[in-house]
């Protein structure tokens, strides 16, 4: 698995993951986003120096999902996913699971809890979250809800940390 910063020239690709994740799409009964939308929500993200967005790649170098999240938000020392995303046709091969563990153990210095949103009416979505130790925090239905995690561990930074955004 090769967890790579997305930068705006990245965008297409993210489109093109959007595209093959339709059924998220259908569950927060949104369509799947234009590419001039991904672009721009792209182009806002990279503006934020809190915010990471990463592309998933698997063994091969095939585009396999996407991690978007955000330091220190809702508060200081918490890390949020805002979404992750498998496409539909590899979910259900443990790939999240492996990107949330990358993640625990590559979370940015001073991070002390991860959370995951989980958008809609979403059971799957919170079972996933619940088997990995996470647990329900924040009721913010019927839009989301949150799942949390406290890190026991000293995070780790450095060169291969996914939460650096850079452009290639």
């Amino acid at each position: 698995m090769n967890v790579t910063p997305l930068a705006l020239h990245h965008a297409p690709l993210l489109h093109r993951l959007y595209t093959s994740a339709p059924g998220y799409f259908d569950l927060i009964s949104a369509r799947v986003p234009s590419l001039s939308e991904v672009q721009r929500d792209v182009e806002i993200a990279l503006l934020d120096p809190r915010r990471s967005l990463a592309l998933v790649h698997d063994d091969h170098g095939d585009l396999i999902g996407s991690l978007d999240c955000k330091r220190d938000y809702p508060e200081a020392g918490d890390l949020t996913i805002n979404l992750l995303l498998i496409r539909e046709d590899r979910q259900s091969q443990g790939l999240g699971e492996q990107v949330v563990r990358h993640l625990e153990s590559h979370a940015p210095p001073g991070t002390t809890r991860i959370l995951a949103s989980v958008l809609g009416d979403n059971p799957r979505g919170a079972r996933f979250w619940e088997r990995l130790g996470y647990s329900f925090t924040l009721d913010a239905r019927p839009v989301m809800s949150w799942y949390a995690r406290p890190l026991n561990r000293a995070p780790l930074n450095g060169p291969g940390a996914p939460l650096t955004v850079a452009s290639d």
